[in-house]
């Protein structure tokens, strides 16, 4: 593969990542979904603001632009092209250039990715934190255990280069994106996810 190919797919990537589910559903109903709860346009901030139908419209919608990031990729450059694709798909839904740079903290778009390429770990990691939310309510702690598990299996189980080293940026990302939730939780102030609450209404 040509390095003009892995940039179209990198390019291409990135595009499609910058599409926003949660901020194109919010302005449907009149919102700017970045100004309100966490300011974030990723489905557990929809899902607090507008509602758990939102929030999971929201999350079909950005693992189904990932997942078509990757297919560009495997298109054009194989499974090299997944990997690089996967990667910006995640730099679009984190900074999309179509909505000011401002976007989510990438972890749906991470959990497809990583499903789509290394299934077994991500399956794993998945479910263990699905179990954490469960037990705490705290989706940034969840999201944080679905990568980071998934990046320590790989690291165990796959060699190093190309994979471990792919799975690291992802974590990084991860992190990165949710270090003021890394910041409440150690201070004991991370909001809980509450789906008996009521969404916020705004007012006519």
């Amino acid at each position: 593969m040509t390095p003009f190919q892995y940039l179209a797919v990198a390019l291409a990537a990135y595009l499609i990542g910058s599409f926003s589910s949660g901020i194109v559903l919010a302005a449907i109903k009149g919102r700017d979904i970045r100004k309100e709860g966490s300011k974030s346009s990723g489905a557990t901030n929809v899902t607090r603001v507008m509602g758990l139908g939102y929030g999971l419209l929201t999350f079909l919608g950005d693992f189904i632009k990932a997942s078509l990031a990757v297919w560009v990729g495997v298109l054009i450059c194989g499974y090299p092209g997944a990997m690089v694709a996967g990667i910006y798909a995640v730099a679009g839904h984190n900074w999309p250039v179509y909505y000011q740079f401002r976007g989510g903290k990438g972890i749906v778009c991470s959990v497809a990715v990583l499903i789509w390429i290394s299934p077994v770990e991500a399956l794993v990691a998945s479910a263990l934190a699905v179990l954490v939310i469960a037990l705490t309510r705290f989706v940034s702690l969840g999201s944080l255990t679905m990568v980071g598990v998934s990046t320590l299996l790989i690291l165990i189980f796959k060699p190093f280069v190309p994979l471990g080293a792919w799975a690291l940026i992802l974590l990084l990302l991860a992190v990165y994106q949710h270090r003021t939730n890394i910041m409440r939780l150690l201070r004991g102030e991370e909001n809980k996810l509450d789906l008996k609450k009521k969404p916020p209404v705004k007012p006519s």
